[in-house]
């Protein structure tokens, strides 16, 4: 059964509308202290560094308090600094408020459970069932009413826990990186740990007002930090998204590197040190063929999951595998972190990049990718991207497609999980049949936007 409001990593929209607006966030509140907080009677909440955090957070902590809930307020945090402290802080679950890569206007959050993990798709249906029967006039218990507690101390604890991945505290000296923190969650967190760690350290996009994170900038815009790495003559760039879950790599040329070749050189890096569970990684369906040539040629383990974080941390749980991914650059290290964390990935790499004494345009790219197009088909609402797909002509188009394809291809129309888009993915061996067929697809499907 698919899910009505939540998507792959939780619920997104327009904030200030539903289902991001006070009133629903209030009621999905008062759902998750009746059927998720029982043990503790006690939540964490973060949030991003959008404008709409302070209110969504408002709303939320109404819901809890109201039922006897204590609310932790972290404030401003990355998400894996969320999911990578949870557990030592004695809590029933934790949320995240976040729209990740998207824009200012949007929002949303995700659900953490008190290890750190993504809830399922099952316990996702159980909330929505929850919320479609709740009663607005349900008696609540006066005897205790939840309160707001505030902790700045994780902050501290969490810079401290990534310092401890290094060797030293002065492991990446010798290095000069560009941090572009997207405006986001990271943007003091970030630069503080690759300082600690001995790094020179060029920052940008860090002095977020609410409106600029991932404007132009971050892990889905890097024409800048490929500019300042180039004019700086650094040894690289990072780039993160809001709320640094995701990763790009710049070279010293300006090229971006992406997830699918960054899991390539991890696992290189991890099987010559012993810690690659079972020589095996893990992406998602969308991948490029590439990366699986690449890995079964040297005798890595491959499996492929749905497209999602956490069906990425699913399939790496049933396979025993501590390196997974996805091209867009949630890569997660499960020796470090529960989730995607762009500030563990970053430090692998540097010990990786200092190891293997050349130059990143040196390195990389590590496989060739086939010829892909990606076109992403933006609606005005989810209902109606929805619909798009289900019309008996784009249907007809899809097959006929796969047809024209051939064997070593690989044709992706998804429905995304976290914003009204269809992603459409089209890849294959001949460049030619790969943009004649993603331009035909396109056409059809964009004459059902609205």
């Amino acid at each position: 059964m698919t899910n009505k409001l939540f998507g792959t990593d939780g619920i997104r929209g327009k904030a200030n509308e539903f289902p991001m607006n006070a009133e629903f966030l209030t009621t999905l509140a008062n759902v998750l202290s009746n059927v998720a907080v029982k043990k503790h009677k006690k939540i964490v909440i973060g949030r991003d560094t959008r404008i709409s955090g302070d209110m969504l957070e408002a709303a939320l902590s109404v819901g809890f308090l109201e039922n006897g809930i204590d609310v932790i307020s972290l404030g401003v945090v990355p998400t894996p600094l969320l999911t990578s402290m949870i557990s030592y802080m004695d809590v029933d679950m934790g949320i995240m408020i976040t729209a990740s890569h998207n824009p200012f206007f949007d929002n949303g959050i995700k659900l953490i459970d008190c290890n750190g993990d993504k809830f399922s798709d099952d316990f996702y249906s159980i909330i929505e069932k929850e919320i479609e029967g709740y009663c607005k006039d349900n008696a609540k218990s006066f005897d205790k009413i939840g309160k707001i507690i505030r902790n700045d101390s994780v902050v501290e604890d969490y810079i401290a826990k990534m310092r401890d991945i290094a060797p030293n505290y002065k492991a990446l000296q010798g290095l000069r990186i560009v941090l572009d923190c997207a405006n986001g969650a990271y943007h003091y967190i970030l630069p503080q740990i690759f300082k600690d760690l001995g790094a020179g350290v060029i920052v940008i996009n860090n002095t977020p007002d609410g409106y600029n994170i991932n404007k132009e900038c971050g892990s889905q815009h890097t024409k800048q930090l490929a500019e300042v790495v180039v004019e700086a003559k650094a040894d690289f760039g990072i780039a993160v998204d809001g709320d640094g879950d995701r990763i790009i790599l710049i070279d010293d040329k300006g090229n971006e590197i992406d997830g699918d070749q960054l899991l390539c050189f991890l696992a290189n890096y991890m099987k010559k040190h012993g810690i690659l569970n079972n020589q095996m990684v893990i992406s998602t369906d969308w991948s490029n063929l590439g990366l699986g040539k690449y890995l079964k040629e040297n005798n890595f383990g491959y499996s492929k999951s749905k497209v999602g974080e956490r069906y990425v941390i699913d399939l790496m749980k049933e396979k025993n595998a501590s390196l997974g991914g996805e091209l867009v650059g949630h890569i997660v290290l499960s020796q470090y972190a529960k989730t995607g964390d762009a500030a563990v990935v970053g430090i692998i790499i540097s010990l990786a990049f200092i190891e293997e004494a050349k130059k990143m345009s040196e390195i990389f790219p590590l496989f060739t990718p086939y010829p892909c197009i990606i076109e992403n088909i933006r609606f005005s609402s989810r209902e109606f991207m929805l619909e798009s797909v289900e019309h008996d002509d784009v249907k007809i188009a899809i097959s006929e497609a796969k047809e024209q394809l051939g064997d070593n291809s690989n044709l992706i129309v998804r429905k995304s999980g976290t914003e009204p888009t269809i992603k459409l993915r089209v890849e294959g061996i001949d460049e030619k049949v790969v943009c004649d067929v993603a331009s035909k697809l396109k056409a059809i499907i964009s004459k059902y936007q609205k």
